[in-house]
């Protein structure tokens, strides 16, 4: 049985079309009570991009803190405030930020429509009812959050995310203007994020032409940011986060994802920088690969944090185990269906604690 899977329907990129955004929304607003939810990365308050928000008379902008990675709980407690907002749902939920904010968007319009808390959607196709409208602006490069049909979120018991056809964005608008002030720490480490994608994707057990094309591209983009510096590196990045996220629609991510869960999960440690912490353990599986990262690295004049499991509980390594552990198609895709006998706890153990 093939998957047939849901696309972005809507996608508009170039430098500037950011300005478009209100047009874009106003079909929404099909009445005059009709309002908007944007949720934003707080780091924009009082900055240029908040008074570029086409905000209406009756819309709520909604601050979101992503210091932490999103939690269950958190979202949870969005949703309430949106809801407490007006006595009708709004006409769409658009996400302006990282990876982390584009989650909370998408996690925020399907909770909208699902009853209970998110901790009962954490897995695969759960989610019941189709979200409210929701639109995507990425202001960093790299996550492939903005095609990707899942919104990771950390619970009480696992990091997993609400994956469901009707996750996805119903429209993205993709301005590489907006990355212009991302940091040169963040910058790398969204950008190996999707880096990593392509290497997961294209040496999977999962492969097909359909993920093939796309990987493809999007690392030879991650090879002219990062190796050769290309001066249009904003545009190229910014693209290859969309292909990176295109290649894993149709296949799957592997270990070094599946550890950065279990590393996040129990540290708290951020997607882009647990990725590159876990990959640069990852050369059994991936030589060539964490080869050329280290490259980028010293390229890039970027060095990644470590030591950080060394003063770890034996509860917390078991517990970073156990949720590793616990996806199953990602290890899969990694080693095959076999894959139990190879990644081992013990196995597991060991990479932990070099990290």
């Amino acid at each position: 049985m093939f998957r047939n899977f849901k696309l972005v329907p809507n996608i508009i990129f170039g430098r500037g079309c950011f300005a478009q955004l209100d047009e874009i929304i106003e079909p929404r607003r099909e009445n005059s009570n009709a309002w908007a939810v944007f949720v934003v990365d707080e780091v924009f308050k009082g900055k240029d991009l908040e008074g570029r928000i086409p905000l209406h008379d009756k819309d709520m902008l909604l601050w979101v803190n992503v210091d932490d990675e999103p939690k269950t709980a958190y979202v949870d407690r969005l949703t309430l405030e949106v809801k407490d907002h007006a006595d009708a749902l709004p006409c769409a939920v658009i996400g302006i930020g990282g990876g982390s904010s584009m989650d909370l968007a998408k996690s925020i319009s399907l909770m909208l429509t699902n009853e209970g808390s998110s901790t009962l959607y954490q897995g695969w196709d759960l989610i019941q009812n189709p979200a409210v409208y929701h639109a995507a602006v990425p202001t960093l490069s790299g996550t492939g959050a903005e095609v990707s049909r899942t919104a990771v979120l950390t619970g009480p018991e696992k990091k997993l995310g609400l994956n469901s056809d009707y996750t996805v964005f119903d429209q993205v608008v993709l301005d590489p203007e907006l990355t212009a002030d991302v940091p040169k720490e963040q910058h790398f480490y969204t950008g190996m994020d999707c880096y990593i994608h392509c290497i997961e994707s294209l040496q999977g057990t999962y492969l097909n032409e359909f993920s093939k094309a796309y990987g493809e591209k999007s690392l030879d983009l991650c090879r002219q940011v990062f190796l050769d510096q290309h001066p249009d590196s904003a545009d190229k990045l910014m693209m290859a986060s969309f292909f990176g996220g295109m290649s894993i629609a149709y296949s799957q991510v592997g270990a070094c994802h599946a550890l950065s869960y279990g590393l996040s999960f129990v540290l708290g440690t951020h997607h882009g920088v647990g990725c590159c912490i876990t990959f640069d353990v990852l050369e059994e599986y991936y030589p060539e690969g964490v080869k050329e990262f280290r490259t980028m690295m010293d390229k890039c004049g970027v060095d990644i944090p470590r030591g950080l499991t060394k003063d770890l509980s034996q509860g917390d390594i078991e517990t970073m185990i156990t949720v590793a552990l616990g996806l199953d198609p990602l290890w899969e895709n990694c080693l095959g269906k076999d894959w139990k006998s190879v990644m081992t706890r013990d196995k597991a153990r060991s990479l932990f604690l070099r990290m």
